[in-house]
């Protein structure tokens, strides 16, 4: 069984629904979306720990065109933000285009008829001119080689698959890593547990959240009145601008910052001792900067206890630090982030040489030009690519303007002629990546801490090193001339190639 489309998309999170709605709206009606699961959502569909919310404010995480006026709180929760998705599936009538548990295994390029080729799990395969890989970055759970975890005999899962059928009241619970996630479900489950006990390699920066309810005031005027609701989004976004340029070498924004972080933490912990093991020693956003109400006072329960001195050795019941102290443990919960800067994927993706797109990032570095497209992968787009993430502002930001890329990407291939496609000059690749390790060097990413911002040869492969504006302004259009335009070997009389 074989379907041929213009377009296929796969992944059904925000940035494929991005996509997507905007073929729609150019009038484009020969797409599919792929994806994997029975529903929409992406990361926001996997990660079900509890606390689970966004820290980005929810007037600006949502798509410029389906603004929500009737977000419950500041900050929204998961289930509030995969109902946004499912939302913007209906209102926009995305459904019958949707594929769903459908895992594409492999998508190859054929210089003969200028088209891709993907394959799912079950065999089925689909044909398409041009391939958005909307698969998202943080998809794939990153697990540290631990001596001995493979011989523990209690409960274990990362946050991103959290089991929600085993009960921790009452156990003796130890958490790996005090990442995004782990600060948000720690204080949720420190109540309920006999004993926390968390692992901290480094410590985070965490600023105070403020999240708050939103009024009935506010929900009736952003109902009745979307300018205002426009407003406030944009208020919201230019201050986070303004807050990027703490990362960006600014050293006054970047020492406002610290002592804010200072403040907070000074606030919540009184004590001398479990403060300094709560103290960052980096500059601020070298890691990614962390936002919460109740991690501080979490830390502070007399049935928590913060350890820095590394673990040594899990045994069947145990855990053994680095200091030689041994702690009964029921269950480990992994708070230890995903595989972001290699971006290592499932699927084969083949390029018109016969590579294999993720084999050559992981030999090479993951690179592609303005983090889009990629040289000697043909009418391929990859989404929130490399060096498209951000540690001040909403990626949903981000999202639109390679989506802007994308679709004025088609119009000028659409220009060419049905019988071409096109392929990035690795030129012009080569040179845009050189000036992202050169800007990046300026950033407090080059400070000298270890982060997954960095790949295992320290290159910046995962962080925009730059205001998100800037990036709106590079990707507004594609510039042809680093292109190459090239026809097909063997064209289809009866479709583009």
């Amino acid at each position: 069984m074989q379907t041929a489309v213009d377009v296929a998309i796969i992944g059904a999170g925000f940035a494929g629904l991005a996509a997507a709605v905007r073929l729609k709206k150019q009038g484009t009606k020969s797409f599919v979306i792929i994806e994997r699961a029975s529903e929409v959502g992406g990361t926001w569909r996997e990660n079900i720990y509890p606390g689970c919310a966004c820290d980005i404010p929810s007037h600006l995480y949502s798509f410029s065109f389906a603004p929500n006026p009737g977000w419950s709180r500041t900050y929204a929760t998961q289930p509030e933000i995969l109902d946004y998705l499912k939302q913007v599936v209906s209102h926009y009538e995305l459904a019958a285009s949707i594929r769903f548990n459908t895992e594409i295994l492999r998508t190859e390029f054929s210089t003969a008829t200028g088209r891709w080729t993907l394959t799912d799990r079950a065999g089925r395969s689909t044909t398409a001119r041009v391939v958005i890989l909307a698969v998202g970055p943080l998809n794939r759970p990153a697990i540290p080689k631990l001596s001995g975890l493979d011989t523990f005999a209690g409960k274990t899962f990362h946050s991103a698959q959290w089991d929600s059928s085993y009960d921790l009241t009452q156990k003796r619970v130890a958490v790996i890593g005090t990442g995004a996630s782990a600060i948000q479900f720690i204080p949720q489950i420190a109540p309920i547990v006999d004993q926390l006990t968390i692992f901290q390699r480094t410590a985070p920066y965490v600023m105070s959240r403020e999240d708050r309810a939103i009024s009935a005031t506010e929900l009736a005027l952003f109902r009745h009145l979307p300018l205002a609701q426009k407003t406030y989004r944009s208020w919201i976004y230019w201050r986070n601008e303004l807050n990027g340029l703490s990362f960006l070498g600014n050293e006054l924004f970047n020492r406002i910052g610290r002592e804010r972080a200072k403040k907070h933490l000074e606030q919540a912990i009184k004590d001398p001792i479990l403060r300094q093991k709560a103290t960052p020693d980096y500059k601020l956003g070298c890691k990614r900067v962390l936002i919460s109400d109740d991690y501080y006072s979490a830390l502070t329960r007399s049935n928590v206890a913060l350890e820095t001195n590394g673990i040594a050795e899990i045994k069947p019941h145990s855990i053994v630090d680095k200091a030689g102290i041994e702690r009964p443990v029921d269950a480990i919960i992994f708070g230890t982030g995903f595989m972001v800067s290699g971006m290592i994927g499932r699927m084969q993706i083949i390029g018109r040489y016969g590579q294999n797109l993720f084999d050559q990032w992981i030999n090479q570095g993951a690179e592609a030009y303005h983090g889009t497209t990629i040289s000697g992968f043909p009418n391929l787009l990859f989404l929130t690519g490399p060096n498209t993430g951000i540690g001040h502002n909403s990626i949903i930001h981000m999202i639109e303007s390679q989506v802007n890329y994308a679709i004025d990407y088609l119009q000028q291939l659409d220009k060419t002629g049905k019988n071409t496609f096109l392929d990035v000059r690795p030129e012009a690749q080569k040179h845009y990546n050189a000036i992202i390790q050169q800007k990046t060097a300026k950033t407090v990413w080059a400070s000298g801490c270890r982060s997954w911002y960095l790949d295992s040869k320290n290159q910046n492969r995962s962080i925009w090193p730059g205001l998100t504006l800037d990036y709106r302004k590079a990707t507004r259009r594609v510039n042809v001339t680093d292109y190459d335009i090239v026809p097909c070997r063997q064209p289809s009389p009866s479709m583009a190639c």
